[in-house]
């Protein structure tokens, strides 16, 4: 069973990041050893490397041949920015696991390289769930009116008017000169493009590597799920489940796409009228609730059907069955998405660039295969 060990090295980077920031290794920076972070972690000396060239990309330490390695002061950043505030607008930040990791990761690229970053209505997150449009908009101009130096967006989904809402805004932010990174999704619908920059996982190829995985362990009726109102990045990942199902398959496959809501009865027992063996769900949250509600209603998962999702939240080693997922490389987008930022304030004439890093596939019991 594969777990969350290939994330090994993000755990120590994580770590390290905040004994840094805490000041622990005091004036000198020097960090311990690579034996000793071996040690202390358990892990080894790739794991070890791996961490550092992340710390090292963001910034945060200098690596010194014969010496070791020394955390870097943020005022001898290796990028000298003379602007100073970014903000940061992610409405589902309060209830959405992963843009939760994405905004940590900005946010301590943003400490390391002598910017503040505003987190929607706060300082602290937490305390800003407001997921409402009106909320976003009010956002949007306290933004404008502070004159802040770019904006992270991940745009709204899941309520009525938020595709409309998404593009005023960002209209806004490009008539006032702010630039603005999209992280996770665009603001256009799938395979669309707008002129903003755009970072996130490579969608389309995670809803392949779900869909080939799923056909070797001989699957042939699919149907995936997701909620209403949901992002590009579900039409994105249908898409590659599409792909896989028709490069692997034969006149026998099927695939049915359907909207809803997990959790109710009448939903579930829509989707397994059409016989499925396996079931794609769009994200894991969507996964983990229509694993329970198929238990209410008496299906088997993965005896009767195989579930799987997209993101790996930590939940979903937690579920029962744990689900099969693909895993979204958080660290990654969030240096992705500050190194277009930085390029973007540097020249603003660049053209608009989508940025996808690829996702892994993380094998879980509810696909009824075991690491296969």
């Amino acid at each position: 069973m594969n777990t969350r060990a290939p994330a090994k090295h993000e755990d120590i980077s994580a770590e390290l990041r905040k004994e840094i920031a805490a000041g622990k290794y005091g004036e000198e920076g020097r960090l311990p050893s690579d034996s000793k972070l071996m040690e202390r972690f358990g892990v080894s000396r790739p794991t070890v490397a791996q961490a550092m060239r992340t710390l090292t990309v963001e910034g945060l330490v200098i690596r010194k041949t014969g010496s070791g390695t020394y955390a870097r002061p943020p005022s001898q950043s290796s990028m000298p920015i003379s602007t100073h505030r970014l903000a940061l607008l992610m409405p589902h930040f309060g209830h959405t696991e992963i843009f939760q990791l994405i905004a940590g990761h900005l946010a301590s690229l943003a400490r390391h390289h002598e910017y503040s970053l505003v987190w929607g209505g706060s300082t602290l997150p937490q305390l800003d769930a407001d997921t409402r449009l009106e909320h976003g908009e009010e956002l949007c101009q306290q933004f404008i009116e502070n004159r802040v130096d770019g904006v992270f967006f991940s745009p709204y989904e899941f309520v009525k008017g938020g595709y409309e809402a998404n593009l005023r805004m960002v209209k806004r932010f490009r008539d006032a000169g702010i630039p603005v990174v999209l992280v996770d999704h665009d603001i256009v619908a799938y395979p669309e493009r707008s002129e903003f920059d755009l970072v996130g996982v490579d969608n389309a190829g995670g809803g392949f590597l779900m869909g080939r995985h799923l056909m070797k362990l001989g699957c042939t009726r699919f149907v995936h799920v997701a909620r209403p109102l949901s992002a590009s990045t579900i039409d994105a990942r249908y898409t590659g489940l599409w792909k896989a199902v028709s490069q692997f398959g034969d006149s026998e496959c099927f695939l049915k796409a359907e909207r809803g809501e997990a959790s109710d009865a009448v939903f579930a027992n829509k989707i397994m009228s059409s016989r499925p063996d396996a079931i794609v769900c769009g994200n894991d949250h969507t996964a983990a609730l229509l694993v329970r509600t198929l238990a209410k209603i008496g299906v088997s998962v993965p005896g009767d059907v195989r579930v799987t999702g997209f993101d790996d939240a930590s939940f979903a080693s937690l579920v029962s069955p744990p689900l099969t997922t693909i895993r979204q490389p958080c660290q990654e987008i969030a240096i992705s998405a500050f190194r277009a930022m930085l390029d973007r304030i540097q020249d603003p004439s660049l053209p608009a660039r989508g940025i996808r890093l690829n996702g892994s596939l993380v094998v879980r019991e509810s696909c009824g295969a075991y690491g296969k």
